[in-house]
């Protein structure tokens, strides 16, 4: 909604309104001040949470990007909630020799986790109608012989101050040229480059190639984008490894139950101009082309530059 908000153009009445607070869950980090600015609203409380799940937390304080704060005085303890080291690739807790989990380090990534302590109402888990998904929802042996953990499935980091930024969802993230890449992040800049346009991020495979080849989809059933602005955009604001190889220019993208952008199908038909009917481009030196059949088959081939 905020992201509708400010693409439409300034208006004197933006901030004829009596709005103190605004609260509610997945304000992008690269919007947050600008909507602020503009509309002038005293109080963004930002929430994190599920309905079945007991890692929850709150950013009460206008800490822009931050999905909530349990202060880092705290001892660890008594915290309910905690970020542990998982697996990139299999997205399972790693541990260490004592066989219990690892906490992360500051503004190290890792998957937020609750601590389930079954009659509390705050911290019990009772898990989902489905047995074997409500299992693979716990984690046992955490930091101690026998206690449980409800798995988010979402990466985050927590900083000094103990304020927890989200980065990505398990199984979104991607790794290129050897770096990791937080899909969540990169979809944030694009949408702001191109002008607060609905933006998904996704890994697409390129035969004989490591790891996946970054690839956005974005709406733009106009056809208003401006590719070598958008370029000139992302080098600004993305290192380079985490800049998307291909584009994809649809016309809408299809949304879970939750208001989640679907990616499977889309990683799925990958960047074959063959086999879509959408226009993808790809990234060539400082701009994007649109890949034809003949590009295409030089970029599977390897003989054309990535």
């Amino acid at each position: 909604m905020c992201r509708y908000l400010l693409k439409a153009p300034p208006r004197p009445e933006d901030r004829a309104h009596s709005i103190r607070l605004m609260v509610g869950n997945g304000m992008r980090p690269q919007i947050w001040q600008e909507f602020v600015d503009r509309f002038k609203i005293e109080q963004i409380t930002e929430v994190y949470g599920s309905s079945e799940g007991n890692a929850n937390i709150v950013n009460v304080d206008n800490q822009v990007g931050a999905v909530g704060f349990v202060p880092s005085i705290l001892p660890k303890f008594l915290h309910p909630v905690a970020l542990i080291r998982v697996n990139p690739d299999t997205c399972e807790p790693i541990r260490g020799k004592d066989g219990l989990c690892i906490r992360t380090e500051i503004n190290e990534p890792g998957m937020l986790i609750g601590l389930i302590k079954q009659g509390n109402a705050v911290r019990e888990f009772n898990g989902y109608l489905d047995k074997e998904a409500s299992r693979k929802k716990v984690v046992e042996n955490v930091f101690c012989k026998g206690d449980k953990a409800f798995l988010s499935g979402d990466i985050l980091i927590q900083d000094e101050f103990g304020y927890f930024y989200f980065k990505d969802r398990t199984g979104d993230t991607f790794r290129w040229k050897g770096e990791n890449v937080a899909t969540a992040e990169v979809e944030g800049v694009i949408s702001n480059v191109a002008g607060y346009r609905d933006t998904t991020v996704y890994g697409v495979q390129i035969p004989g190639v490591e790891g996946k080849a970054g690839m956005a989809a974005i709406v733009d059933p106009e056809s208003l984008i401006d590719f070598k602005a958008l370029a000139e955009g992302l080098d600004k604001a993305l290192p380079s490894y985490a800049r998307p190889i291909f584009l994809r220019i649809v016309k809408e993208l299809e949304m879970t139950s939750t208001f989640k952008l679907k990616k499977i199908g889309l990683q799925k038909e990958g960047f074959d101009p063959n086999k879509i009917q959408d226009k993808v481009y790809f990234r060539s030196d400082k701009e994007y082309v649109e890949v034809t059949p003949e590009l295409y088959q030089k970029i599977i081939s390897g003989s054309t530059k990535l």
